[in-house]
């Protein structure tokens, strides 16, 4: 018997969603949306309604012209149908570029494989 997906707390909601995010690669760069430093928050919440999380995650681009904006995303958006509980319901992106990426919001893993350390 599996568990209610309304059971899942926010907090769980968050890393599940973290987990995903660690599976989108910047096409042009081989490094996960992540460990690229493009996320700034994830936060998630439970809706009264369906009792299912809904989730904002705050993230920006390496440039404000990436050729692949919208293509990333999509793909951020559609993360709730990866979750194999269905747990999360919505995830919103709030797309911004103040402060503006750079390599230092990089994790060392990433720098690690672009070389960079």
């Amino acid at each position: 018997m599996s568990a209610d997906p309304r059971d899942v707390t926010p907090e769980e909601s968050e890393k599940r969603v973290i987990e995903e995010l660690q599976k989108i690669y910047d096409p042009e760069i081989p490094v996960d949306i992540y460990n690229l430093g493009l996320i700034y928050d994830v936060k998630c919440r439970k809706d009264e309604v369906s009792k299912l999380n809904k989730c904002k995650v705050t993230m920006t681009l390496t440039s404000a012209t990436c050729s692949m904006s919208e293509v990333i995303v999509d793909l951020v958006r559609s993360i709730p149908s990866r979750i194999e509980d269905h747990s999360v319901e919505e995830v919103e992106v709030d797309l911004v570029f103040d402060p503006p990426w750079d390599q230092s919001k990089m994790s060392d893993e990433a720098k690690l494989q672009l070389g960079l350390l």
